[in-house]
């Protein structure tokens, strides 16, 4: 995939910028699986999968150069209690000092782009309820409430 460039940052699939690795796993570790109880070893293997795959999962960074700045990821499944959805966008996550410039939602939507290339109509996502607005903004559609304490949201491939 190449670079998609905006003004001070590009975004880009982590196999071709594998010097991220490290650092998308430790910020998604940190954001999210830390108080879960899994090491962060644990989510280093699953970026790592990252690496080396054909379609998913598929991570990809955004970044100033060498400077991380955040990173989605394209992956299977990542709500248990709803396996008949697939792919999702799952684990966003935007440095601090890089929020609201408009990262987080270029992310998102170069991570549904990859899937509607990978042949999938429907893309889906879970958030907040709080995050709610972020996500109706850019178009996708709230499905379901409440799911494990999370809405869920799907985005349809432009006809």
């Amino acid at each position: 995939m190449p670079d998609r460039r905006s003004q001070n940052y590009s975004i880009s699939d982590l196999r071709d910028r594998p010097q991220f690795a490290s650092t998308v796993a430790e910020r998604v570790w940190n954001a999210w699986w830390r108080d879960q109880g899994f090491g962060l070893d644990h989510l280093q293997g699953l970026v790592d999968e990252s690496l080396t795959s054909a379609g998913r999962p598929m991570a990809l960074v955004a970044h100033d150069g060498d400077t991380f700045l955040g990173t989605a990821h394209l992956i299977d499944d990542d709500l248990d209690a709803r396996p008949h959805y697939t792919p999702w966008v799952a684990a966003v996550w935007v440095d601090e000092a890089a929020r609201k410039a408009g990262i987080g939602a270029a992310l998102v939507r170069a991570a549904a782009e990859a899937a509607f290339r990978q042949g999938f109509g429907t893309v889906y996502l879970c958030a907040e309820p709080a995050k709610a607005g972020f996500y109706e903004g850019r178009g996708w559609r709230r499905i379901e409430r409440d799911v494990d304490g999370l809405d869920v949201f799907s985005l349809s491939k432009p006809s």
